[in-house]
C-alpha cells in the first residue's frame, strides 16, 4: 500500500525531501534556544549580572529565532507543494486506472463509491502525508532532541519524562487499535451517502413525478444517522487522548516543581536550568500530544489509503495480447458457440451456446423480451465484455486477438442509455470524430433526422448543451447520439433500442439514410418495435439468452410463436386472421 501512494509522489519527490530537511533544522534551533537561555539566566542574570554576556547571547538566540521561523516557513511551502502534488498524481493515478477498466471491473465499484476515493479520501491522505513530512518529523525530533538537552542539563529531573513516555505510548496504542475499524466502516457509509445523493439527483424528476421527496429525505437521513453513529462511537475513544495528556503534563509539572525546587533551595540546580526544565517538558508533553494527533490522522488515512490502493492494484480484466492486430478488415461477425456469464459458477449464463454469422455490410435485427440479453449479446462485439465460452470473430478475427481500440474505433454503439455531454453540438459530435468539419458534421446530422432541430437554433452547431442533456428532448437526444456514433465511420454499427423515443416515421426516415449512405457498414439494431427491425436482412429472436429464431421477417411470422405473438401484439393488435 505504502509503495502504491509513495510512487505518485513523482516529480516532487525534492519538495518531499526538502519539507523535513528544513523541519530539523527548525527543530534544532527551537531546542537550542531554551538551553542557551539557561546559560543567560544562570551566567548573566543571576549574581552580579553580565550585561555584555547578555547582549551576547540575545544576539545570537535573535538569530536563531529568525533562522528557526525561516526553516520553518520554508519546510511549510515544500511541505505544501509536496502534498498538493501528491494529491494531483494521485487523483490523475485513479483517473486513469479507472478509464482502463473494463464493465468487469467497474462493477465491482459503485460509481460513488469512486467518487469518494477521488475526493474524500486523496483528501485524508494529501493532509496525513504533508503531516508526516512536517510534524511526523517535528514531532519525534523535537520530543528526542528536547530529552537529550534535558539529561544534559540535569539527568535527574529528565528521568522524570521516562516515566511519562510509556504511559502515553499506551495510551496511542489503545487509540489507534480501536478507531481504524471505526474509520473503515464509516468510509463505507459515506460511499451509499453519496451514491444515494447521486441517484437521488440523476433522477429528480422521477422524484418529484412520484411525490417521492419525504421517502428521499427519510433514506438520507438514516444514511446520515448511521455515520454520526459510528463517528460518535469513535469519538468516544478519541476523546481519553487529550484528558490523558493533560493528566500527565499536570503531573510532570507537580513532579518537577516539587523536586526541582527542592533541588534550587539546596543548590543543587540553578535557576535558569530549572527555568528551561520547565521549557523542555512543554516542548516534550507538546510533542507527545502532536504525536497522538497525528496518530489518529494516520488510522483515518490508512482507511482512505487502503481504498485508494484498492482501485490502483485492480487489474483490468481485458488487456491487448502481444502483437495484436491493428486493422479491422470488415464488418462480418461470427459468434462460435458462444456463451458469457457475469459471474463465475454453474447456471450462471446469460448467453448459451450462441452460434451466428451476420455478413459485413448487412442490417441484422435483434428482438425478444425483456431479460433475453439482447444488449449483453452486442456488448460482446467491441469486447466490453470477453466472452466465457467459445469465440467471437470480427473481420475473421476473434476480438481477444484485436488491439482494444483499434476494434473500439471500428465499431459504433449507441446504447440503451443515451449520454451526451455538456457543451456544443460540435463538441459532442467531436466525440465520433475530432477533426469532423462542419460539412461532416451536418451530413451525419442528416442521415440521423437531427438536422430538423438542429437547423433551428440560433447558434446551430454551437448550440449549448447541458449536462446530462437537459435541454434536449429523449428522441433529439437519441438522434444526436445516432448521428455522433455515424461520424467514426464504423464497419459495425449497433443501436441498442436507440430510436424507441423518435416516432415511427423519424425511425423509418432513419432506417432508409442506413440502406443509401452507409451499405458497407454492418448494421445491428436491437429494438422493441417490430417496425424498426421488419426490413432487416435477417432477424434474430433470443429467448433467455438463447437464439429462438432466425430469418425474415417473413420466414419467422411463419415458423416462429415468439415473433409472430410480439407482431400480432404490436401491428395487428392480436387479429390471428392476419398474415
Amino acid at each position: 500500500m505504502i509503495k502504491k501512494i509513495a510512487s505518485c509522489i513523482g516529480e516532487y519527490k525534492k519538495n518531499t525531501i526538502l519539507a523535513p530537511l528544513l523541519m530539523i533544522m527548525e527543530v534544532l534551533m527551537d531546542t537550542m534556544i531554551p538551553y542557551i537561555m539557561a546559560s543567560l539566566i544562570n551566567k548573566g542574570l543571576s549574581g552580579n549580572g553580565d550585561y555584555n554576556y547578555v547582549v551576547k547571547t540575545g544576539i545570537i538566540m535573535l538569530v536563531m529565532s529568525v533562522l528557526g521561523l525561516a526553516f520553518g516557513m520554508t519546510s511549510g511551502i515544500n511541505a505544501a507543494i509536496a502534498s498538493t502534488g501528491l494529491a494531483k498524481n494521485l487523483r490523475t493515478a485513479l483517473f486513469n486506472k479507472v478509464q482502463l477498466f473494463s464493465f468487469e471491473n467497474i462493477d465491482r465499484f459503485s460509481s460513488s463509491s469512486l467518487i469518494t476515493r477521488l475526493t474524500s479520501d486523496v483528501t485524508n491522505v494529501q493532509n496525513t502525508f504533508q503531516m508526516i513530512i512536517r510534524m511526523c518529523v517535528r514531532a519525534p525530533l523535537m520530543m528526542v532532541f528536547a530529552l537529550i538537552m534535558s539529561f544534559k542539563l540535569n539527568a535527574k529531573l529528565a528521568l522524570l519524562f521516562v516515566v511519562a513516555v510509556p504511559v502515553l505510548a499506551v495510551v496511542l496504542y489503545f487509540i489507534i487499535t480501536n478507531v481504524h475499524g471505526f474509520f473503515k466502516r464509516m468510509f463505507k457509509e459515506i460511499d451509499n451517502l453519496n451514491n444515494d445523493v447521486q441517484e437521488n439527483l440523476l433522477n429528480i424528476r422521477t422524484v418529484k413525478a412520484y411525490v417521492r421527496e419525504s421517502y428521499e429525505i427519510d433514506k438520507f437521513e438514516r444514511i446520515s444517522e448511521t455515520i454520526a453513529t459510528i463517528a460518535k462511537k469513535a469519538e468516544r475513544i478519541l476523546v481519553l487522548q487529550m484528558p490523558v495528556m493533560m493528566l500527565v503534563v499536570n503531573v510532570i509539572n507537580i513532579l518537577l516543581s516539587l523536586i526541582g525546587g527542592k533541588f534550587a533551595i539546596y543548590g543543587d540546580i540553578q535557576v535558569g536550568t530549572l527555568n528551561t526544565m520547565f521549557t523542555y517538558t512543554m516542548q516534550i508533553l507538546m510533542s507527545l500530544m502532536m504525536v497522538s494527533f497525528i496518530m489518529v490522522m494516520l488510522v483515518m488515512s490508512i482507511a482512505s489509503a487502503e481504498r485508494i490502493t484498492e482501485v490502483l492494484s485492480e487489474e483490468p480484466t481485458l488487456a491487448n495480447k502481444e502483437n495484436p492486430v491493428t486493422e479491422v478488415k470488415n464488418g462480418e461477425i461470427r459468434f462460435e458457440h458462444v456463451s458469457f456469464a457475469y459471474e463465475k459458477g454453474e447456471d450462471k449464463d446469460v448467453l448459451r451456446d450462441i452460434d451466428l454469422v451476420i455478413n459485413s455490410g448487412e442490417t441484422v435485427g435483434i428482438v425478444g423480451g425483456t431479460g433475453s440479453s439482447k444488449s449483453t449479446l452486442v456488448q460482446l462485439i467491441p469486447r466490453l465484455y470477453d466472452v466465457t465460452k467459445g469465440s467471437l470473430k470480427v473481420g475473421g478475427v476473434d476480438v481477444r486477438n484485436y488491439d482494444m481500440k483499434a476494434l473500439r474505433d471500428s465499431v459504433s454503439m449507441v446504447l440503451q442509455k443515451n449520454e451526451i455531454f455538456s457543451g456544443t453540438i460540435a463538441s459532442n459530435m467531436r466525440w465520433g470524430d475530432k477533426e469532423a468539419t462542419y460539412d461532416d458534421i451536418k451530413k451525419a446530422l442528416d442521415l440521423s433526422c437531427a438536422s430538423e432541430f438542429v437547423d433551428k437554433y440560433e447558434d446551430g452547431y454551437e448550440y449549448k448543451i447541458e449536462q446530462g442533456g437537459t435541454n434536449v428532448s429523449g428522441g433529439q437526444k437519441q438522434r444526436l447520439c445516432i448521428a455522433r456514433a455515424l461520424l467514426k465511420k464504423p464497419k459495425i454499427l449497433i443501436l441498442d433500442d436507440s430510436t424507441s423515443a423518435v416516432d415511427m416515421k423519424t425511425d423509418a426516415l432513419i432506417r432508409e439514410g442506413f440502406k443509401n449512405f452507409i451499405p458497407d457498414t454492418t448494421k445491428i439494431i436491437i429494438a422493441q418495435r417490430i417496425s424498426s427491425v421488419m426490413d432487416a436482412d435477417k432477424i434474430i429472436v433470443l429467448d433467455e439468452g438463447r437464439v429462438v429464431g432466425l430469418g425474415t421477417h417473413d420466414e419467422l411470422y411463419k415458423n416462429n410463436d415468439i415473433y409472430r405473438e410480439v407482431y400480432d401484439s404490436q401491428v395487428k393488435g392480436g387479429d390471428d386472421d392476419a398474415a
